[in-house]
């Protein structure tokens, strides 16, 4: 037996180090470094798939379109850029019990189900069949003709997944599948790259569409090493509030599609249902007029998304006033506070602010800071904002409310949902009059809450 050696890979950028180390050197995060195993002998693993290629000039290359395996799940189809692409290899996070693994066995049996069907393989290496099948059972879903294998060896899903000739092979987890070419644990850094590596190879090769499933860390980031999201075509992200039926798929990445598309699902006793009209989900619907709520617009991919953002200001009884927000940046809202400050002359020093975004959705785009700050004054002064108002746009830290990207889009989308007026920056005003819905465009902080009066 060939004599083994120890070596420590970085889980962030899969760099190898001969000794164990505080700080990677190689992309120099801390406490990164994990112990692996590497074989005495080396092994080309990819010598049976290995492709060689010819050189040529860049204008020469023909290039086709892209040919798309729609799932039937519309909500599915939209994050991935239209549907399923051969060869993509695509990585599906989450935290456990979200619902990747019956999102993906809604997904095979639509696929089964369709005029032209084509074979599929559940690779499961965390459930037994058994298990899956009282899933199917009981979500009520036709699987007679999707392929279950529950093996966690590498070499033995290769084979089947040439015997069987699959189009679509997922991967349940790809934390669970190990080589026996390589001696450590499965799950290790090593293993899980190797092979990720190994089955991406024979997806591009056989055009095979290949989904992973893979764990999230405490922290929310997909698990095993930084590489797994550079291999793979496109990384989605399944978030949703453990307390709410509402589930979201989010892309990161996607060779395909637009990134930050956004797809949103109800769970139920049947299976994740689509939600046709997501506005609805993040508005509140108050009976009478409340302090401390504003409607903005939000443009997730290419869907605009109307949601409610909730403010309480409250006098602090302790010598260092409360700052939360869910949903929104930490940072972001600090940010805005000295903002609003500076340029409008409301100090919030002495008040406790929280700031929620409804229906547990994450807003990252800087669009909705005039909508925070108009959020915060609405319950600092104790006076409610129109109801069938929105407002949207970036706030500078010199005052100034900057455009944002399709502002048209935006405001159709809330003249379509019975909103009325609109207060925007002035650079998102449209020469054309959007029919329904009065406009009125500021320039600067001060102008935005001046209106807010109106």
């Amino acid at each position: 037996m060939a004599k083994s050696k120890v070596a420590y890979h970085c889980t962030e950028c899969g760099g190898q180090s001969t000794k164990w180390q505080g700080q990677c050197p190689h992309c120099f995060a801390w406490n990164t470094l994990t112990e692996s195993i590497i074989e005495g002998k080396s092994v080309n693993r990819y010598a049976s798939i290995a492709q060689t290629s010819t050189l040529q000039k860049l204008s020469d290359v023909e290039t086709q379109n892209i040919i798309r395996q729609t799932t039937g799940i519309s909500e599915f189809d939209r994050v991935l850029g239209g549907g399923l692409v051969g060869g993509a290899v695509i990585l599906l996070g989450g935290d456990p019990g979200i619902g990747k693994s019956t999102i993906l066995l809604q997904a095979l049996s639509a696929l089964t189900n369709q005029a032209e069907p084509i074979n599929v393989l559940y690779v499961s290496g965390e459930e037994s069949s058994q298990q899956i099948a009282m899933r199917a059972r009981r979500l009520e879903l036709e699987v007679s003709d999707i392929a279950i294998l529950s093996e966690i060896n590498l070499e033995n899903v290769l084979k089947n997944i040439e015997k069987h000739q699959s189009n679509v092979v997922i991967i349940d987890s790809i934390q669970t599948i190990y080589s026996e070419e390589l001696s450590s644990a499965p799950g290790s850094v090593t293993q899980v790259r190797e092979c990720a590596a190994q089955l991406t190879r024979v997806a591009k090769q056989s055009n095979i569409t290949l989904i992973f499933v893979g764990h999230v860390t405490k922290e929310g980031t997909l698990a095993g090493p930084r590489v797994l999201e550079h291999i793979v075509d496109t990384v989605l992200y399944f978030e949703g509030d453990p307390h709410s039926s509402f589930r979201m798929i989010r892309a990161a990445k996607n060779r395909f599609g637009a990134v930050n598309e956004l797809g949103v699902f109800a769970m139920t006793e049947k299976g994740l249902k689509e939600v046709t009209n997501p506005s609805a989900l993040f508005l509140s619907h108050h009976h009478e007029k409340v302090s401390g709520t504003c409607i903005t617009v939000t443009q997730e991919g290419t869907r605009p998304l109307l949601i409610e953002i909730q403010a309480l200001v409250d006098v602090s009884h302790s010598n260092n006033p409360k700052r939360l927000s869910v949903g929104l940046e930490h940072n972001r809202l600090a940010l805005l506070l000295a903002t609003l400050h500076k340029h409008a002359g409301i100090a919030c020093y002495d008040q406790d602010v929280f700031i929620n975004a409804v229906g547990g959705v994450k807003i990252s785009e800087p669009g909705v800071d005039l909508a925070v700050l108009c959020a915060i004054v609405s319950s600092f002064k104790n006076k409610p904002i129109d109801q069938k108002t929105i407002i949207f746009g970036e706030v500078g830290l010199a005052g100034e409310v900057r455009p944002v990207q399709r502002g048209q889009e935006r405001i159709k989308e809330a003249a379509k949902l019975g909103f009325n007026r609109a207060i925007i920056p002035k650079a998102n005003v449209a020469k054309q009059k959007i029919s329904g819905i009065e406009i009125i465009p500021v320039e600067n902080l001060s102008q935005a809450l001046s209106k807010l009066s109106d």
